[in-house]
């Protein structure tokens, strides 16, 4: 989806297609055919904007066959879709029984993330519409914090990939004539936890196709104010490449029984869900929401935020609640002034099927009603701070 911004620019609207797993390039197909273009028509849209996330298999087929690469180009453009971004965050899989931990490897510190991300840029130059030069991918931030804060070698090894990965952008660049930029995606637990720890990095490496993506849940998770953390890479030149329109789970009164057994229907095995408290000595936080709703991990006496991506338009109930007010303020700053801050938004609400089972689409027809419904409420959000929608 599209949107003229009030300075002329167009901002583009996609959601994310981690939440439909799929490994090969197959499964990539039957993506598009079986979510995608039913949330298009449900929308009553001739085009639709999917952020892409290509599993290494699948990008590998890609990268190998050409004749592979111009047909998914093709069904893209014959199913009214549209891909200006990427998730290259999940590297494999991510549709399995337990990802927990295993979605951070391999990390910034290992060459396949280097060569992974490098092949998702040139098929991103490759995918993106006729009109459109620039492209953006996300990726993790830099490494889960084990074992990487006790490796004095691992800062340096990350920052000479990002460092290389820069220089073939710019090779593509000028190559293609498509700009792919990259977007470290902070998140709690990781080596880079919060906007103001990508300050440091981002401007070691120094580069402006290496920038930062907002996901909105993590933000949030992190109790980071929005309007102090974009000030903050403002004012550090940082470009901000993507963000993520995503709400966590919030609780107002851990302490309080029933607000614990509603937050243990939200503990489930496939994901973490690194929770967090902001307290007056500081931030706390446990690896997982099982952990703090055990008891004694963290204070109960401040509310608590789970990273649990949950649908936008449906906030748990009573006594649970999402964060989409931080989205809102973010998603203010972010496109509300008088010029953008990034332009490309992207819906990453990837744990349908981790809700609490009465929760759970039971049908395609009803994840695709879900999807639609989360896309409609960004739209509206839009079109309310004064962007225009377009054909």
């Amino acid at each position: 989806m599209r949107f003229r911004h009030p300075d002329g620019s167009i901002v583009h609207l996609s959601y994310c297609t981690n939440v439909h797993p799929a490994e090969t390039l197959d499964g990539v197909r039957a993506q598009l055919r079986d979510h995608c273009e039913p949330v298009r028509r449900r929308l009553g849209r001739d085009r639709l904007g999917i952020g892409l996330w290509l599993a290494r298999d699948a990008a590998r087929a890609l990268i190998n066959d050409p004749a592979e690469l111009r047909a998914l180009r093709a069904e893209l453009d014959s199913r009214g879709l549209e891909v200006v971004t990427l998730n290259g965050f999940p590297y494999e899989g991510f549709g399995a029984d337990e990802v927990k931990y295993r979605v951070y490897r391999p990390d910034w510190t290992e060459p396949e993330r280097l060569a992974h991300t490098t092949d998702l840029a040139r098929l991103l130059a490759a995918l993106l519409p006729d009109d459109v030069t620039e492209g953006t991918i996300s990726t993790l931030p830099l490494a889960w914090r084990t074992p990487y804060a006790t490796d004095p070698g691992a800062a340096r090894a990350a920052r000479a990939a990002l460092t290389t990965l820069a220089q073939r952008l710019d090779a593509l660049a000028e190559l293609t004539g498509k700009s792919i930029r990259i977007g470290l995606e902070p998140e709690p637990g990781c080596t880079v936890e919060t906007t103001a720890d990508a300050i440091a990095p981002l401007t070691e490496v120094g580069h402006e196709r290496i920038g930062i993506c907002v996901d909105t849940c993590h933000l949030a998770t992190s109790f980071e104010d929005p309007d102090t953390a974009l000030d903050a890479l403002t004012a550090a030149g940082i470009p901000v490449v993507k963000s993520q329109l995503s709400a966590a789970l919030h609780a107002e009164h851990p302490h309080l029984p029933e607000v614990r057994t509603a937050l243990a229907a939200f503990a489930e095995p496939r994901f973490l869900h690194q929770t967090r408290t902001s307290t007056a000595a500081g931030l706390r936080g446990t690896d997982d929401l099982d952990e703090a709703v055990a008891g004694g991990a963290l204070p109960d006496s401040t509310p608590w935020r789970a990273h649990f991506h949950v649908p936008l338009h449906a906030p748990p109930a009573p006594p649970l609640t999402s964060t989409l007010p931080v989205l809102r303020a973010t998603l203010a700053r972010l496109v509300g002034g008088p010029v953008p801050l990034t332009r490309h938004l992207e819906v990453e609400t990837y744990t349908w099927q981790a809700l609490p089972a009465e929760l759970r689409p039971r049908t395609r027809t009803q994840l695709a009603d879900g999807i639609a419904a989360e896309l409609t409420l960004a739209r509206d959000l839009l079109v309310d701070l004064g962007l225009k929608e377009l054909p």
